[in-house]
C-alpha cells in the first residue's frame, strides 16, 4: 500500500508516548508533521485494528500536527486485546485525556468504519473540542449493521461469509456474533487464535472493491487478528456500549462542526445506506461518494478525496 499517488510521502514521528490511565490499559500516542500545525487526530477503525505509518499520510506534514493513538487493547497499547475497562465511554476519555496531555485546544478529527463511530461519539460528547470532523465508510453501529456484517453480505461475498460460518458448528450457526465471541474471549491460544485468524481474514476479504492480498495478509498476522476480531465481537455484543441509535438522535450536538462524509459506493463492510441515513440528518456535512470504491480508505478514489478535503481544510477551515 506504500505506492498510493494521492497519499504524502513517509515521514517519522517526531515525539510518542504512552498515556497511563486509572487501570490496567497504557495508550500509545504519536505525533508527526509540524508542531505548530493544526492538530488533527487519527481515529483508527476495528475496534481493534491499531494504527499503521501509512496512517500519517493522509495529512500534509507542512500544515498538520498530526496525532495517532492505538485504543486500548489494539496495535502498541498495552495490555494487548485487553477487554476490562474496554468501551466507547472509557475510549472517548483516552481522547479527551490525551488532548490534553498534547496541549491542544480543539483537533480536526479524522476516522473511518469504527474510527467513523468512535470520532461521532467523540464529538456529540465534546463539541466544544472539535474544529472539523472528516469520516470515511460509515458504520452506525446499529443492530442492522451488525446483522449485514455478520450475514447479509454474502449477497457480495458469498465464499468469504461461508468460510467465517463454516469455522462454527452447524448447530452454533444461528449465532455467529455469541459463537465467535465465546471462542474469542477463550483464554486458551489454541481456541481463540485460529477463530481470530478466521474472522479478520472474512473481513479484509471484504473490504476492498479488488482483491487485495496485502490487506489480507496484515489483517490476519497473529497480533492484529486477536486485536481486531476479539475487541470487535466484545463491542458488537455490548452495542458498542451505547443507546441504540444515539449516533443519529444526537446529532444536533455538532450539526455546526464542519464535516465531510466520503463514502465507497460499493462498501460491503459499511453499506453506503448508514451514510446516506447520516447525511440525510446532517445536510450540513459535505457528502461525497467515490462511484469505484468498496471499504478501504487506501482504495484510490477515496484516499483522494480524503486528503483533498484535508487539503481544503488546512486552507479554508472549512471541506466547502
Amino acid at each position: 500500500m506504500s505506492d498510493i499517488a494521492p497519499l504524502y510521502p513517509p515521514l517519522t514521528p517526531y515525539a510518542s508516548g504512552m498515556l497511563e490511565t486509572a487501570g490496567v490499559h497504557h495508550i500509545y500516542w504519536e505525533t508527526s508533521g509540524n508542531p505548530e500545525g493544526i492538530p488533527v487526530l487519527f481515529v483508527h477503525g476495528g475496534p481493534g485494528s491499531g494504527t499503521s505509518p501509512i496512517q500519517r499520510r493522509f495529512f500534509d506534514p507542512a500544515h498538520y500536527r498530526i496525532v495517532l493513538f492505538d485504543q486500548r487493547g489494539s496495535g502498541r497499547s498495552t495490555p494487548h486485546g485487553e477487554l476490562a475497562d474496554n468501551t466507547t465511554p472509557h475510549l472517548i476519555a483516552d481522547m479527551e485525556a490525551l488532548r490534553r496531555e498534547l496541549g491542544i485546544d480543539t483537533w480536526l478529527v479524522f476516522g473511518g468504519s469504527w474510527g467513523s463511530t468512535l470520532a461521532l461519539a467523540y464529538a456529540e460528547a465534546h463539541p466544544e473540542c472539535c474544529s472539523g470532523l472528516v469520516l470515511r465508510g460509515i458504520f452506525l453501529c446499529r443492530t442492522s449493521e451488525i446483522d449485514w456484517f455478520l450475514y447479509g453480505i454474502r449477497a457480495l461475498f458469498p465464499e468469504a461469509q461461508r468460510q467465517l460460518a463454516e469455522f462454527i458448528p452447524e448447530n452454533e450457526r444461528n449465532d455467529l456474533l455469541a459463537a465467535y465471541h465465546r471462542r474469542l474471549i477463550d483464554p486458551d491460544p489454541a481456541v481463540h487464535q485460529p477463530a481470530a485468524h478466521r474472522w479478520a481474514t472474512f473481513e479484509a476479504s471484504c473490504s476492498t472493491l479488488l482483491p487485495n492480498p496485502d490487506l489480507v495478509s496484515a489483517f490476519s498476522s497473529e497480533k492484529t487478528a486477536l486485536s481486531l476480531s476479539r475487541i470487535e465481537a466484545h463491542y458488537f455484543v455490548n452495542q458498542i456500549f451505547l443507546p441504540d441509535n444515539s449516533l443519529l438522535a444526537n446529532i444536533d450536538r455538532i450539526r455546526a462542526i464542519p464535516a465531510v462524509i466520503v463514502q465507497g459506493r460499493y462498501d460491503a463492510v459499511c453499506p453506503i445506506v448508514s451514510a446516506d441515513e447520516l447525511a440525510r440528518a446532517w445536510p450540513e456535512a459535505r457528502y461525497v461518494v467515490v462511484a469505484d470504491a468498496g471499504h478501504s480508505a487506501f482504495e484510490p478514489g477515496i484516499a483522494r478525496e480524503l486528503v483533498a478535503a484535508c487539503d481544503r481544510f488546512a486552507r479554508t477551515g472549512t471541506f466547502i
